[in-house]
Protein backbone atom coordinates (compact mmCIF):
# COMPACT_ATOMS: atom_id res chain seq x y z
CA UNK A 1 0.00 0.00 0.00
CA UNK A 2 1.54 3.28 -0.95
CA UNK A 3 0.99 7.16 0.24
CA UNK A 4 -1.28 8.62 -1.54
CA UNK A 5 -1.37 12.57 -2.71
CA UNK A 6 -4.92 12.63 -0.94
CA UNK A 7 -3.02 10.94 1.90
CA UNK A 8 -0.42 13.58 1.85
CA UNK A 9 -3.21 16.47 1.47
CA UNK A 10 -5.31 15.30 4.29
CA UNK A 11 -1.92 15.66 6.49
CA UNK A 12 -1.14 18.91 5.21
CA UNK A 13 -4.48 20.24 6.31
CA UNK A 14 -4.54 18.24 9.70
CA UNK A 15 -1.54 19.93 10.59
CA UNK A 16 -3.00 23.46 10.18
CA UNK A 17 -6.36 22.24 12.22
CA UNK A 18 -7.62 23.05 15.84
CA UNK A 19 -9.53 20.20 17.39
CA UNK A 20 -12.07 20.15 19.71
CA UNK A 21 -13.72 17.02 21.12
CA UNK A 22 -13.73 14.81 23.80
CA UNK A 23 -12.25 11.33 25.20
CA UNK A 24 -14.10 8.19 24.14
CA UNK A 25 -13.59 4.66 25.81
CA UNK A 26 -13.97 0.97 24.66
CA UNK A 27 -16.38 0.18 26.89
CA UNK A 28 -19.67 1.63 28.87
CA UNK A 29 -20.36 2.17 32.15
CA UNK A 30 -21.90 -1.80 32.21
CA UNK A 31 -18.21 -2.73 31.14
CA UNK A 32 -20.18 -3.54 27.82
CA UNK A 33 -18.16 -3.21 24.71
CA UNK A 34 -19.09 -0.18 22.87
CA UNK A 35 -20.40 -0.75 19.63
CA UNK A 36 -20.55 1.14 16.26
CA UNK A 37 -24.29 2.36 17.02
CA UNK A 38 -22.86 3.21 20.50
CA UNK A 39 -19.84 5.40 19.39
CA UNK A 40 -22.44 7.11 16.67
CA UNK A 41 -24.93 8.17 19.44
CA UNK A 42 -21.93 9.57 20.87
CA UNK A 43 -19.86 11.52 18.03
CA UNK A 44 -23.68 13.09 16.85
CA UNK A 45 -24.45 14.21 20.32
CA UNK A 46 -21.20 15.74 20.55
CA UNK A 47 -21.82 17.74 17.12
CA UNK A 48 -24.81 18.70 18.35
CA UNK A 49 -23.91 19.42 21.91
CA UNK A 50 -26.28 22.68 22.92
CA UNK A 51 -24.46 25.96 23.29
CA UNK A 52 -21.77 24.88 21.40
CA UNK A 53 -20.46 25.09 17.69
CA UNK A 54 -20.31 21.45 18.27
CA UNK A 55 -17.02 18.77 19.16
CA UNK A 56 -16.52 16.94 16.09
CA UNK A 57 -13.51 15.11 17.25
CA UNK A 58 -13.09 11.85 19.34
CA UNK A 59 -9.78 11.06 21.51
CA UNK A 60 -9.68 7.43 21.97
CA UNK A 61 -7.79 5.14 24.41
CA UNK A 62 -7.01 1.57 22.37
CA UNK A 63 -7.31 0.44 18.59
CA UNK A 64 -8.69 -2.49 19.74
CA UNK A 65 -12.60 -3.32 19.99
CA UNK A 66 -13.18 -4.34 23.47
CA UNK A 67 -14.22 -7.82 23.63
CA UNK A 68 -11.58 -8.88 20.84
CA UNK A 69 -7.93 -9.64 20.20
CA UNK A 70 -7.08 -7.04 17.94
CA UNK A 71 -10.39 -6.00 16.14
CA UNK A 72 -10.03 -2.07 14.64
CA UNK A 73 -12.04 -0.55 17.26
CA UNK A 74 -15.67 -0.17 16.01
CA UNK A 75 -15.09 3.67 16.63
CA UNK A 76 -13.59 4.33 13.44
CA UNK A 77 -16.51 2.88 11.52
CA UNK A 78 -18.97 5.53 13.55
CA UNK A 79 -16.57 8.66 13.05
CA UNK A 80 -16.63 7.78 9.51
CA UNK A 81 -20.05 7.36 9.15
CA UNK A 82 -20.44 10.69 11.25
CA UNK A 83 -17.48 12.80 9.73
CA UNK A 84 -15.90 12.92 13.21
CA UNK A 85 -11.98 13.28 13.21
CA UNK A 86 -9.77 10.92 15.25
CA UNK A 87 -6.87 11.09 17.95
CA UNK A 88 -6.15 7.49 17.50
CA UNK A 89 -4.38 5.40 20.52
CA UNK A 90 -2.94 2.61 20.97
CA UNK A 91 -2.43 1.57 24.91
CA UNK A 92 0.96 1.02 25.45
CA UNK A 93 1.20 -0.46 29.24
CA UNK A 94 0.92 -4.22 30.22
CA UNK A 95 1.74 -6.62 27.63
CA UNK A 96 -0.99 -6.53 25.08
CA UNK A 97 1.05 -3.81 22.85
CA UNK A 98 1.56 -6.32 19.74
CA UNK A 99 -2.04 -7.06 19.81
CA UNK A 100 -2.46 -2.64 19.30
CA UNK A 101 -0.19 -2.36 15.99
CA UNK A 102 -2.09 -5.81 14.74
CA UNK A 103 -5.33 -3.61 15.02
CA UNK A 104 -3.23 -0.66 13.52
CA UNK A 105 -2.52 -2.95 10.85
CA UNK A 106 -5.82 -4.41 10.19
CA UNK A 107 -7.52 -0.68 10.41
CA UNK A 108 -5.31 0.45 7.96
CA UNK A 109 -5.60 -2.41 5.78
CA UNK A 110 -9.74 -2.27 6.25
CA UNK A 111 -10.13 1.54 5.41
CA UNK A 112 -7.35 2.77 3.61
CA UNK A 113 -7.50 6.64 2.70
CA UNK A 114 -11.03 6.89 4.37
CA UNK A 115 -8.97 6.08 7.90
CA UNK A 116 -6.30 9.02 6.95
CA UNK A 117 -8.56 11.88 6.29
CA UNK A 118 -9.86 11.62 9.54
CA UNK A 119 -7.08 10.99 11.72
CA UNK A 120 -5.90 14.12 13.67
CA UNK A 121 -2.79 11.72 15.22
CA UNK A 122 -1.80 9.43 16.60
CA UNK A 123 -0.69 8.50 20.61
CA UNK A 124 1.25 5.90 21.99
CA UNK A 125 0.17 5.46 25.10
CA UNK A 126 -1.30 7.52 28.08
CA UNK A 127 -0.03 8.29 31.20
CA UNK A 128 2.55 5.55 31.44
CA UNK A 129 5.43 7.81 32.90
CA UNK A 130 3.32 8.82 35.53
CA UNK A 131 1.70 5.66 36.27
CA UNK A 132 6.36 4.61 37.42
CA UNK A 133 6.77 7.48 38.70
CA UNK A 134 6.47 7.40 43.21
CA UNK A 135 3.49 8.87 42.94
CA UNK A 136 1.70 6.88 40.39
CA UNK A 137 2.74 3.54 42.54
CA UNK A 138 1.94 5.02 45.59
CA UNK A 139 -1.76 5.69 44.29
CA UNK A 140 -1.22 1.86 43.01
CA UNK A 141 -2.10 3.22 39.92
CA UNK A 142 -1.12 0.06 37.76
CA UNK A 143 1.34 -0.81 35.26
CA UNK A 144 3.45 2.32 33.37
CA UNK A 145 6.71 2.25 30.89
CA UNK A 146 9.77 3.35 30.96
CA UNK A 147 10.96 6.32 28.67
CA UNK A 148 13.29 4.15 27.07
CA UNK A 149 10.12 1.62 26.18
CA UNK A 150 8.25 3.86 25.12
CA UNK A 151 10.37 5.30 22.65
CA UNK A 152 10.68 2.01 21.58
CA UNK A 153 6.79 1.49 20.81
CA UNK A 154 6.72 5.03 19.21
CA UNK A 155 9.49 3.49 16.51
CA UNK A 156 7.68 0.75 16.05
CA UNK A 157 4.53 2.40 15.09
CA UNK A 158 6.08 4.15 12.76
CA UNK A 159 7.13 1.32 10.84
CA UNK A 160 3.91 0.51 10.83
CA UNK A 161 2.49 3.11 9.02
CA UNK A 162 6.01 3.86 7.08
CA UNK A 163 4.49 3.36 3.55
CA UNK A 164 0.51 3.47 4.01
CA UNK A 165 -2.15 5.95 3.64
CA UNK A 166 -0.92 6.79 7.18
CA UNK A 167 2.52 7.90 6.63
CA UNK A 168 2.26 11.28 7.09
CA UNK A 169 0.57 10.85 10.68
CA UNK A 170 1.66 12.45 13.61
CA UNK A 171 2.67 10.67 16.50
CA UNK A 172 2.38 11.74 20.21
CA UNK A 173 2.54 10.25 23.64
CA UNK A 174 -0.41 11.25 26.23
CA UNK A 175 1.16 11.73 30.01
CA UNK A 176 0.51 14.16 32.94
CA UNK A 177 2.46 17.99 33.29
CA UNK A 178 4.61 16.70 35.54
CA UNK A 179 5.58 13.60 33.44
CA UNK A 180 6.60 16.17 30.53
CA UNK A 181 9.04 18.26 33.20
CA UNK A 182 11.05 15.67 34.64
CA UNK A 183 14.40 14.98 32.89
CA UNK A 184 14.19 11.49 33.20
CA UNK A 185 11.34 11.02 30.47
CA UNK A 186 13.31 13.62 27.91
CA UNK A 187 13.83 10.94 25.26
CA UNK A 188 9.95 10.76 24.94
CA UNK A 189 9.49 14.20 24.10
CA UNK A 190 12.10 13.88 21.52
CA UNK A 191 10.75 10.81 20.31
CA UNK A 192 7.18 12.45 19.21
CA UNK A 193 5.89 15.43 17.02
CA UNK A 194 3.34 16.68 19.65
CA UNK A 195 2.62 16.40 23.35
CA UNK A 196 -0.34 15.19 24.91
CA UNK A 197 -1.15 17.14 28.18
CA UNK A 198 -3.83 15.77 30.48
CA UNK A 199 -4.01 18.10 33.67
CA UNK A 200 -6.85 18.67 36.34
CA UNK A 201 -6.38 21.47 38.78
CA UNK A 202 -9.28 20.10 40.57
CA UNK A 203 -7.17 17.12 41.94
CA UNK A 204 -4.00 19.58 42.76
CA UNK A 205 -4.41 19.21 46.48
CA UNK A 206 -0.98 20.28 47.21
CA UNK A 207 -1.88 23.44 46.29
CA UNK A 208 -4.65 26.24 46.66
CA UNK A 209 -7.35 24.70 44.34
CA UNK A 210 -10.33 26.15 44.17
CA UNK A 211 -12.33 26.61 41.47
CA UNK A 212 -10.92 30.53 41.18
CA UNK A 213 -7.62 29.49 41.16
CA UNK A 214 -8.03 27.04 38.34
CA UNK A 215 -7.42 28.72 35.66
CA UNK A 216 -4.09 29.69 36.68
CA UNK A 217 -3.27 26.25 38.29
CA UNK A 218 -3.86 25.28 34.28
CA UNK A 219 -2.08 28.62 32.66
CA UNK A 220 0.98 27.38 34.76
CA UNK A 221 1.10 23.69 33.66
CA UNK A 222 1.00 24.58 30.12
CA UNK A 223 3.59 27.37 30.35
CA UNK A 224 5.90 24.33 32.35
CA UNK A 225 5.26 21.62 29.77
CA UNK A 226 5.84 23.74 27.00
CA UNK A 227 9.16 25.12 28.25
CA UNK A 228 10.15 21.45 29.28
CA UNK A 229 9.63 20.31 25.58
CA UNK A 230 11.25 22.66 23.49
CA UNK A 231 7.68 24.18 22.67
CA UNK A 232 7.02 21.14 20.63
CA UNK A 233 3.11 21.11 19.84
CA UNK A 234 1.63 21.24 22.64
CA UNK A 235 -2.51 19.23 22.75
CA UNK A 236 -4.90 19.41 25.45
CA UNK A 237 -6.26 15.99 25.77
CA UNK A 238 -7.69 15.62 28.76
CA UNK A 239 -9.33 18.37 31.40
CA UNK A 240 -12.25 19.18 32.94
CA UNK A 241 -14.12 19.71 36.21
CA UNK A 242 -16.41 17.08 38.15
CA UNK A 243 -20.39 17.85 38.68
CA UNK A 244 -20.88 15.55 41.50
CA UNK A 245 -18.43 13.61 43.71
CA UNK A 246 -16.36 14.51 46.83
CA UNK A 247 -13.79 17.04 47.30
CA UNK A 248 -10.57 17.36 46.42
CA UNK A 249 -8.53 19.69 48.98
CA UNK A 250 -10.14 23.13 48.23
CA UNK A 251 -11.29 21.84 44.99
CA UNK A 252 -15.51 20.95 45.24
CA UNK A 253 -17.28 19.24 42.56
CA UNK A 254 -20.41 20.70 41.80
CA UNK A 255 -22.68 22.24 38.71
CA UNK A 256 -21.50 25.78 39.23
CA UNK A 257 -18.02 24.91 39.23
CA UNK A 258 -18.14 22.78 36.23
CA UNK A 259 -19.60 25.78 34.09
CA UNK A 260 -16.78 28.03 35.44
CA UNK A 261 -13.86 26.12 34.77
CA UNK A 262 -15.96 25.35 31.23
CA UNK A 263 -15.87 29.00 30.36
CA UNK A 264 -12.31 30.48 32.41
CA UNK A 265 -10.31 27.29 30.60
CA UNK A 266 -12.71 25.51 28.13
CA UNK A 267 -13.65 28.70 26.15
CA UNK A 268 -9.89 30.46 26.23
CA UNK A 269 -8.44 27.50 24.46
CA UNK A 270 -11.37 25.89 22.40
CA UNK A 271 -10.42 27.05 18.56
CA UNK A 272 -7.13 28.12 19.52
CA UNK A 273 -5.47 24.54 20.97
CA UNK A 274 -6.80 21.38 20.14
CA UNK A 275 -8.39 20.01 23.34
CA UNK A 276 -10.32 16.88 23.71
CA UNK A 277 -12.46 17.18 27.01
CA UNK A 278 -13.06 14.93 29.82
CA UNK A 279 -16.05 13.62 29.24
CA UNK A 280 -19.44 13.64 27.32
CA UNK A 281 -20.97 11.36 29.67
CA UNK A 282 -20.11 8.50 31.64
CA UNK A 283 -22.24 6.28 33.70
CA UNK A 284 -21.71 5.44 37.44
CA UNK A 285 -18.14 7.31 38.08
CA UNK A 286 -17.42 9.07 41.15
CA UNK A 287 -16.77 11.92 40.68
CA UNK A 288 -18.91 12.42 37.93
CA UNK A 289 -17.36 14.81 34.96
CA UNK A 290 -20.21 14.43 32.48
CA UNK A 291 -21.56 17.16 30.07
CA UNK A 292 -24.66 16.07 29.48
CA UNK A 293 -27.28 13.81 31.03
CA UNK A 294 -27.51 11.36 28.15
CA UNK A 295 -25.04 10.12 25.60
CA UNK A 296 -28.41 10.89 23.40
CA UNK A 297 -29.43 13.80 24.41
CA UNK A 298 -27.37 17.41 23.30
CA UNK A 299 -28.62 19.36 26.32
CA UNK A 300 -25.88 19.90 28.45
CA UNK A 301 -25.76 19.90 32.34
CA UNK A 302 -24.89 23.72 32.33
CA UNK A 303 -24.75 26.49 29.90
CA UNK A 304 -22.05 25.95 27.66
CA UNK A 305 -22.27 29.07 25.96
CA UNK A 306 -19.29 31.18 25.92
CA UNK A 307 -19.26 34.28 27.40
CA UNK A 308 -15.78 35.52 26.46
CA UNK A 309 -13.35 34.43 23.95
CA UNK A 310 -10.43 35.80 26.03
CA UNK A 311 -7.43 33.64 26.00
CA UNK A 312 -5.16 32.09 28.20
CA UNK A 313 -1.93 33.86 29.99
CA UNK A 314 0.90 32.19 28.67
CA UNK A 315 4.50 32.77 28.74
CA UNK A 316 5.35 34.41 25.53
CA UNK A 317 2.08 34.11 23.43
CA UNK A 318 -1.55 34.23 24.08
CA UNK A 319 -4.47 32.03 23.30
CA UNK A 320 -6.83 34.84 22.18
CA UNK A 321 -5.43 34.08 18.93
CA UNK A 322 -6.20 31.20 16.12
CA UNK A 323 -2.37 31.38 15.42
CA UNK A 324 0.00 28.77 17.20
CA UNK A 325 1.42 29.86 20.39
CA UNK A 326 5.04 29.36 21.47
CA UNK A 327 7.14 29.65 24.51
CA UNK A 328 10.44 31.25 24.49
CA UNK A 329 12.07 29.88 27.80
CA UNK A 330 13.27 26.06 27.89
CA UNK A 331 13.41 26.04 31.42
CA UNK A 332 10.18 25.12 33.45
CA UNK A 333 9.80 26.23 37.12
CA UNK A 334 8.22 24.69 39.62
CA UNK A 335 7.23 21.30 37.97
CA UNK A 336 4.38 20.77 39.66
CA UNK A 337 2.01 18.49 37.95
CA UNK A 338 -1.98 17.26 37.39
CA UNK A 339 -3.44 14.50 38.07
CA UNK A 340 -5.67 12.29 35.56
CA UNK A 341 -9.57 11.80 36.18
CA UNK A 342 -8.96 8.59 33.93
CA UNK A 343 -7.33 6.93 36.39
CA UNK A 344 -10.12 7.87 38.97
CA UNK A 345 -13.09 6.90 36.47
CA UNK A 346 -11.37 4.64 34.21
CA UNK A 347 -14.85 2.50 33.41
CA UNK A 348 -15.63 5.52 31.40
CA UNK A 349 -12.31 6.97 30.11
CA UNK A 350 -10.68 3.48 29.07
CA UNK A 351 -7.66 4.60 30.96
CA UNK A 352 -7.78 2.66 33.92
CA UNK A 353 -6.08 -0.56 33.89
CA UNK A 354 -2.29 -1.16 32.48
CA UNK A 355 -3.78 -4.05 30.10
CA UNK A 356 -6.94 -3.80 29.51
CA UNK A 357 -8.15 -0.02 28.10
CA UNK A 358 -11.43 -0.29 29.86
CA UNK A 359 -11.03 -1.47 33.22
CA UNK A 360 -10.81 0.25 36.15
CA UNK A 361 -8.40 0.99 39.19
CA UNK A 362 -6.82 3.56 42.13
CA UNK A 363 -8.49 7.30 42.18
CA UNK A 364 -5.68 10.21 41.20
CA UNK A 365 -3.10 11.65 43.52
CA UNK A 366 -1.65 14.93 43.88
CA UNK A 367 1.55 14.65 41.90
CA UNK A 368 4.73 16.78 41.73
CA UNK A 369 7.33 16.90 39.09
CA UNK A 370 10.87 17.59 38.37
CA UNK A 371 11.99 20.53 36.26
CA UNK A 372 14.54 20.55 33.69
CA UNK A 373 16.06 22.17 30.64
CA UNK A 374 15.50 21.17 27.03
CA UNK A 375 17.94 23.23 24.99
CA UNK A 376 18.16 19.98 22.48
CA UNK A 377 14.35 19.19 22.25
CA UNK A 378 13.08 19.28 18.67
CA UNK A 379 10.58 22.23 17.31
CA UNK A 380 7.92 20.83 14.84
CA UNK A 381 7.21 23.49 12.35
CA UNK A 382 3.33 23.40 11.03
CA UNK A 383 4.32 25.52 8.26
CA UNK A 384 7.04 23.58 7.56
CA UNK A 385 5.47 20.55 7.24
CA UNK A 386 2.75 22.04 4.51
CA UNK A 387 5.12 23.17 3.05
CA UNK A 388 7.55 19.41 2.79
CA UNK A 389 3.90 17.67 2.07
CA UNK A 390 3.10 19.68 -1.02
CA UNK A 391 6.44 19.76 -2.17
CA UNK A 392 6.00 15.90 -1.63
CA UNK A 393 2.39 15.86 -3.30
CA UNK A 394 3.97 18.11 -6.23
CA UNK A 395 6.39 15.60 -7.17
CA UNK A 396 4.15 12.69 -7.48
Amino acid sequence: MHTSAASLLAFAASVQAVYKGFNYASTNGDKSPRTAADFTEYFKTAQKLVGTSGFSSARLYTMIQAGTTADPISAIDAAIATNTTLLLGLWASGDGYPNELNALKAAIAKYGSTLSNIVAGISIGSEDMYRISPIGIAAKSGLGLDPDTLVSYIKQAREVVAGTPLAAARFGHVDTSNAWVNASNAAVAEAVDWIGMDAYPFFETTMTNDIGSAKGLFEKAINEVKAATGNKELLITETGWPISGPSQNLGVASLDNAEMFWQEVGCAVFDKISTWWYILSETGAEPDFSVVVDPSNPTPKYNLVCKSNAGLNLAGASTSSATATTVTSTNSTSGQGFNSASSSNSSSSGSGSSSNPGSGTSTAPTTTGTPHSAANAKFFSAGAAVVAVLAAVLAL
